[in-house]
Order: C-alpha cells, then sequence, then structure tokens
C-alpha cells in the first residue's frame, strides 16, 4: 500500500460513513426544567400581550441570542436573552418566539444525530460531539407550547407577513430578511413586567439567595488556605466559581474578591491579589440557578477575624446606612427613597470622621455630592433574570417607581477610600466596605432574602467570619 501523505477526510469516507449511521440506540432528550417553568412562561406571556400596546398590530419575534466567539473556533458559554427566557423559560441559542394575539410559536434547531452528517460534523451542534441534543418535539411536551423546527422560521414568517417587531436578541441577518425593528415601547412593557416577580419567580430567587450563602461559607472556609498564596483572591474566588456550578448553573456575574486595597475598586475582578491578616476582603458573589434568576450578595469580612479600629468606623458607617436604606424598602416609597436614606447617613458619617469639606446638607445638595467622592456608585438595583435585572427601563419606570409587592431588589451602600486617596487619614487609605442584601418587597414591608441566612451587623459579621476560619 502506498504511504499516506495526508489525513483522510471522514467526511468522504465511504466506510466511515457506512458505519458510523448504524447501530445507534435511543437517547433521552427530554429537556431538564425547574418544576413550574412552563407555567410561568405561558402566565408572563399572557401578562405581557394583555399589557402591551396594540397585541394585534404586528408579530412579535423574539430572539434567545447567538454564541459569541472567544478565540478561532471556541465560543463562550452561551446565556440567552433574559427577555427571552421570560418569555420562554428555554435557554437555547439561535431560537425564536413568534408571538401574535392569538398564537405562540417556538423554533429550534433539530437533534444532529445519527444518520444526519452533523451528527459527528458539526462540533457545535452534533451529538457524537455535545450529547443528547432536545428537539422540538421535546420541548413541545416540557413547555406546553408549539415547537417547530428553525428550518420552518423563514417561510412561516413569510406566511404571517409582518409588520414585525423585536425583542430580545436578532441576529442581523435575519432582521434585514424580514425588516424586524427593535420595538423599544414593547421592551419597555416586557421590563415593567419584569419588576414584578410572580410567587414561582420569588422561589426561584430564594432558591439563588440560599445557595450563594452556602458559597460565601465554604468561600470563607478557604481563607486560611488563601492566605498562603500570592493569589489567594483567585483562590478564594474559584472555590465560589466551584460551589456556582454545583449548586446553580453558574455565577451570576464575575465573582469579586478585593482584599486589602482592591477593594475601593467596585469591579475588581481581576482577583489576583494576596489575602492577609489585618485586610479587609470584599465578597461580592452570586449564584445563577437552572431558571437563570441570579442572586447578588455583599458582604466585607476582617480577614483576621476582627476590625482594627479605623475598619470598624468605616464600616458601622456603612452599617447604620444599610439599616436606613431597609426602613424606607416598603410600599408606599419611592424606589430612589432607599438611596436618599442611605446617602444621608453615608454623608454623616463622613462628617463625624471629618472627611467632607462642607456640610451635610451642602454635600447632600444635588449640586454638592461632595460625599459621592467615596461611592460613585449606586446603592441598589432591580435584581432577577439579570444581575442588573431591566437597566435600560426609563427614569419613571425604575428609580422614580413606587415599589410595590414582587419587586425584587438589592440595597448596598458602601464606602471606599483608595490606598492613593490623599483626602483622606493614612489609617483610611485602602479600606472599602460593602454591605449588599436582596430584599422582597412584600405587603406590609420586604423580606431580607440574604440578611435572614448571613448577618450584617459589625459584631455578627466578626462572629460569624470567626466561626468558619
Amino acid at each position: 500500500m502506498e504511504a499516506q501523505r495526508r489525513i483522510p477526510k471522514i467526511r468522504e469516507a465511504s466506510g466511515f460513513n457506512a458505519v458510523i449511521s448504524e447501530n445507534w440506540g435511543p437517547l433521552d432528550r427530554t429537556p431538564t426544567l425547574v418544576p413550574g417553568t412552563a407555567e410561568a412562561a405561558q402566565a408572563h406571556r399572557e401578562r405581557f400581550l394583555a399589557a402591551v400596546d396594540r397585541p394585534g398590530d404586528g408579530v412579535f419575534v423574539i430572539g434567545s441570542g447567538l454564541p459569541s466567539v472567544r478565540n478561532d473556533d471556541n465560543d463562550h458559554a452561551f446565556r440567552a436573552s433574559s427577555t427571552f427566557l421570560w418569555f420562554t423559560g428555554m435557554g437555547i441559542d439561535e431560537s425564536f418566539l413568534v408571538l401574535t394575539d392569538t398564537s405562540s410559536t417556538l423554533y429550534t434547531q433539530r437533534p444532529a444525530g445519527p444518520g444526519d452528517p452533523d451528527f459527528f460534523g458539526n462540533a457545535a451542534y452534533g451529538e457524537l460531539w455535545v450529547g443528547a441534543m432536545t428537539g422540538p418535539a421535546d420541548w413541545s411536551a416540557a413547555l406546553g407550547i408549539d415547537v417547530r423546527p428553525l428550518s420552518e422560521l423563514d417561510d412561516d414568517l413569510t406566511t404571517l407577513g409582518g409588520p414585525f417587531r423585536g425583542l430580545g436578541r436578532i441576529p442581523d441577518a435575519l432582521a434585514h430578511r424580514f425588516d424586524i425593528r427593535a420595538d423599544a415601547d414593547a421592551r419597555r412593557v416586557a421590563d415593567r413586567l419584569r419588576q414584578i416577580k410572580d410567587a414561582w419567580e420569588i422561589d426561584q430567587m430564594r432558591a439563588a439567595v440560599s445557595a450563594t450563602v452556602l458559597g460565601f461559607e465554604q468561600t470563607v472556609g478557604q481563607i486560611a488556605t488563601a492566605k498562603t498564596m500570592d493569589r489567594g483572591e483567585r483562590w478564594l474566588q474559584g472555590t465560589f466559581d466551584r460551589a456556582a456550578r454545583t449548586y446553580g448553573v453558574d455565577v451570576g456575574y464575575a465573582t469579586i474578591v478585593a482584599a486589602a486595597g482592591h477593594a475601593a475598586h467596585l469591579h475588581w475582578t481581576r482577583n489576583d491579589g494576596p489575602v492577609r491578616d489585618g485586610d479587609l476582603a470584599l465578597l461580592d458573589m452570586g449564584i445563577e440557578m437552572e431558571s437563570r434568576y441570579t442572586a447578588d450578595v455583599t458582604r466585607t469580612i476582617p480577614v483576621s477575624g476582627t476590625f482594627t479600629d479605623a475598619q470598624r468606623a468605616v464600616y458601622d458607617i456603612v452599617v447604620a446606612s444599610q439599616r436606613a436604606g431597609l426602613a424606607v424598602c416598603t410600599p408606599g416609597h419611592r424606589y430612589s427613597d432607599f438611596h436618599f436614606a442611605s446617602m444621608q447617613v453615608l454623608a454623616e458619617g463622613l462628617d463625624d470622621l471629618g472627611l467632607l469639606p462642607v456640610s451635610v446638607d451642602e454635600a447632600l445638595s444635588a449640586d454638592g455630592q461632595h460625599h459621592r467622592r467615596y461611592i460613585v456608585c449606586g446603592v441598589g438595583h432591580h435584581l432577577g433574570l439579570d444581575v442588573h435585572d431591566c437597566s435600560h427601563s426609563p427614569y419613571e419606570d425604575y428609580q422614580d417607581a413606587m415599589l410595590e409587592p414582587g419587586m425584587v431588589h438589592t440595597l448596598e451602600p458602601g464606602l471606599y477610600f483608595h490606598v492613593n486617596d490623599l483626602s483622606v487619614p493614612p489609617e483610611f487609605r485602602g479600606i472599602g466596605v460593602r454591605i449588599e442584601d436582596d430584599l422582597v418587597i412584600t405587603a406590609d414591608g420586604h423580606e431580607n432574602l440574604s440578611a435572614d441566612l448571613m448577618p450584617f451587623g459589625t459584631d455578627e459579621i466578626e462572629a460569624w467570619t470567626q466561626a468558619r476560619l
């Protein structure tokens, strides 16, 4: 036999094609869904159609999105559009919901199983590569909705004729073919509805917070090991991220483990520094569950188990700010009320430390805001399928809206003194403190999902930390 100099292309080899298509048993392609997913998604669609202006005028096309390339032929892990998830409960890429006032139809890829050239030839969808893939029939049975192969989408859109109103992530090519235009009014309606969680959604939030607190406990339990490493922050990040993959589907956002001066950086996700006795460690972490609802919790702990005097002074101010904000997280208050309540206490605390260059009243004035040098971020946000849920809502629907039962939001005041901040005394430089809890607004107040499981008071967080070191 003449020596081969080229590796054969198996797709062109008749022998391979003969053996690869035969002698395969059945696979279970039933999707794994959180109980209640189908019913919740149906209720969401019904609420949307009842609320949206002119539901019978046109066809809503809601896309899950496409994978994004990490490098070459490697994609980032796919995460569907939260709008699509809210309407469908399904998280598969390149899927679409076509919604009218009388029908709901999902479109998604067929499984590439034995007998299909993509079974072995497509590393993204071929079942030989990625395992069993749920197809239209199984999705239809699980979700109680008409689900069709993606290959039928173009013909069905042509038959429907439009006009088409886009939501979620619509690929440019499809948008151009059918003149699918992003519908800002419909998005505003969907976001407003998403702000008010139903009972099923609140259960998902409780589960996410419970899992997150468990992850916090395991992370703090690794501090002794982290202190032996040059990159102790990263060891702690890895501990939490492993918990997220174990108890949920993933982290809800990039885990923040910020020790010492790194804690003053609001989004310190490098996590490449050491963790040492005498430092504070700011842990901002959340687990996203299979339902794709996420928690977002922050605790700032003394690495040694005990605050220094300077750390305690700053931490006490943030505790007081948190409690002031919590007091107005009730129906009858505007969303912005907890911002003003928390900021009032922060400004007063900074004044007590001698750090305000003006009076408290002048600092809090609209043209002042001097205290914001030490907290340039806000003190809360809506929470749900996105860590910053419904963040594109207009001011009147968000910050100026009244708090209503079913809303879920964070409360997260903090103070951040950078290592090179010459406006503060040396003993405060490098101290960053944030306390963040996840709240559900109820008919008569709120339920604090996280503080009920993990304390934030100064003495209490010391004791909690010491018990886990």
